[in-house]
């Protein structure tokens, strides 16, 4: 094992193996390509050629350099020509059979230095070892994909693996440009034990025709930042490896957020396994294309929400940091806005802030003095909600508290004009309960904005099972015309991006709780492997940890799913007063401003 992996055998040349080969070859390794089907090694040869002619186009490499590139990578149907390599690192499909085969074989042709890697993000490492003449030999290396771009490795050892091993492919990894992790052998790993649960339930979500596949994604993509919504990140994943990968994690967890929605089997037995086929949960250009074409399901650009009422003024009920930047985004896209506090001095303060954000815009050239001082203009601060007589949109931003909400409903009702929206920014109380807090429930509808309100391009529109079709098609329209994506969503907790995300973050707790990995380990998995802007323990202390706690209290309460249930160690840092970033620690320590 003390032999420089100079030549590596790839055993399996679909997405994942070609990535896998198009990178070392380019790192400069002799690959062996391996694959029993002929079509999948000309697919493998033609996306290289692809990749490296694209790389010459952009004038990353010369020509010269991608003849050589190509001129290492060879290609052969029999597991034999494996024989020369100091590596082999087999993706075959996520099956123990089709795996133990593979390394069966693999113990009779290779030298017994010669390292095995699986690249299986589901099966378990330590089994396929035991299986193996030379199990210290085994160990997982886990790309992500697409390989070219993720940065994140898992190397992955099992109580039979050899240091040696470990050392030599991590080694390797860095020369890849590679980030590698260290992780134990459970199914999943680091970031797709909390990676898959998350899909998971975006699938049962769309099953359940709580939201359409569009909104779903679009809010995951604009509400976390996220390279990919769940969904098409399904696709290209495989429909079938997800279901295999929630199955073996459902198998060791038994948590019903693991079981794999029914919807994955559904559509993998019909072969509808995602873009490799052509279709999964979209309709594909043809397999293996990432190009999204028009079916069934799919939304026409010009589709009316129906006629919805006129607005042309809008008041903003808080005085907070969301309160001041939804007043923001509604009179920079035109709008008279009147900003209502509970006294002139806080409403004269939270318009304060608002100049203060649109001069920083001034001063990084994204607006100019004139548009400004115009912006400004349009905001009247008010010491009432009395001041909202005539607004056509009254929106609530105050605190995150049903009696609050509620009291503050029972004086719009009071207050504002007939046929005036009113909208409630809450992001997990029930909207139907602001809404019958009036006598006109009819004209309640949730807009939740998220924070900062003048950056972040998502809205939630929440109807009730009482809002009038016109009070939708308003605020649809209006969300659109302060240069927001609207997505619809029905009233339940979390609507769709909490709901999606806090169970997501409670995984990420359990695992350091259970001293499966460290913080700074799964914030890395996740940034490199995942694509996330930022660590799930980097986000809970942004976020704050008593407010997670109570998100993810609303969640379990309104589900009842077991899996739901807030992980101790959140509660007892929020029983401790270690809240995250506001108190100066929470899962991490921060100085203090």
């Amino acid at each position: 094992m003390d032999t420089p992996l100079s030549t590596i055998a790839v055993v399996g040349l679909g997405t994942m193996g070609t990535g896998i080969a198009d990178v070392l070859v380019r790192a400069g390794r002799e690959v062996i390509g391996i694959d029993i089907s002929e079509a999948a090694v000309r697919n493998a040869v033609t996306a290289l050629e692809a990749s490296t002619a694209r790389a010459v186009s952009r004038e990353r490499i010369t020509e010269e350099e991608r003849q050589d590139v190509l001129a290492r990578f060879r290609t052969f149907t029999d597991l034999q020509a494996a024989a020369e390599a100091d590596l082999v690192i087999e993706v075959v499909p996520e099956s123990y059979e089709a795996k133990q085969e593979v390394f069966r074989a693999l113990d009779t042709i290779v030298r017994p230095t010669t390292i095995i890697a699986t690249g299986t993000n589901a099966l378990s490492v330590t089994r396929l070892a035991a299986d193996s003449a030379h199990p210290e030999r085994v160990l997982g290396l886990h790309f992500f994909t697409p390989v070219q771009a993720m940065k994140l490795v898992e190397v992955v050892s099992s109580v039979l693996t050899a240091p040696q091993a470990v050392e030599a492919v991590t080694s390797l990894a860095l020369d890849l440009g590679k980030e590698p992790v260290a992780v134990g052998d459970r199914p999943g790993f680091v970031a797709d034990g909390l990676l898959f649960g998350y899909l998971n339930q975006a699938a049962a979500m769309y099953e359940a025709k709580y939201a359409s596949r569009e909104d779903i994604d679009a809010a995951m993509r604009l509400g976390c930042g996220l390279p990919m919504g769940p969904l098409a990140l399904l696709d290209l994943i495989g429909i079938d490896t997800a279901r295999t990968v929630l199955e073996a994690m459902y198998s060791e967890s038994q948590d019903r957020l693991h079981a794999p929605a029914p919807i994955l089997k559904q559509l993998s037995e019909a072969g509808l396994t995602g873009r490799k086929s052509g279709r999964g949960f979209y309709t594909y250009e043809a397999p293996g294309s990432a190009e999204v074409v028009r079916d069934a399901l799919t939304p026409l650009e010009a589709a009316a929400a129906g006629t919805g009422r006129e607005v042309r003024s809008v008041g903003v009920a808080g005085s907070g940091t969301m309160a001041s930047g939804i007043a923001e985004v509604f009179a920079k896209a035109g709008y008279d806005v009147v900003l209502a506090a509970r006294s002139d001095e806080k409403a004269e303060a939270a318009k304060a802030r608002i100049a203060k954000s649109l001069g920083r815009s001034v001063d990084k050239g994204r607006m100019t003095g004139e548009a400004r001082d115009e912006t400004l203009a349009r905001i009247t601060p008010a010491g009432s909600l009395d001041a909202f007589a005539d607004v056509d949109l009254a929106v609530e931003a105050v605190a995150e508290d049903l009696a609050v909400k509620q009291e503050l409903f029972g004086r719009l009702d009071k207050i504002c004009k007939p046929g005036a929206v009113l909208a409630t920014t809450t992001s997990s109380l029930p909207v139907v309960a602001c809404a019958r807090a009036t006598s006109r429930p009819q004209d309640v509808i949730g807009m939740h904005f998220f924070n900062p309100a003048p950056a972040m391009k998502l809205v939630e529109i929440v109807r009730t099972v009482l809002t009038a079709d016109d009070v939708h098609a308003t605020v649809r329209e209006v969300t659109t015309k302060i240069r927001k994506h609207p997505v619809d969503c029905g009233d339940r907790a979390g609507f769709i991006v909490n709901a999606l995300l806090f169970p997501y973050l409670n995984n990420a707790i359990k695992m350091v709780q259970e001293h499966y990995a460290t913080l700074d380990d799964i914030d890395a998995a996740m940034k490199l492997g995942g694509g996330y802007p930022m660590g799930p323990f980097e986000l809970l202390d942004v976020v704050g940890l008593d407010v997670s706690l109570a998100i993810e209290q609303v969640l379990h309460r309104e589900f009842r799913d077991p899996g739901l249930a807030p992980a101790p160690l959140l509660e007892h840092l929020v029983a401790a007063g270690c809240l995250g970033r506001k108190t100066g620690r929470g899962f991490r320590e921060y100085a203090r401003r």
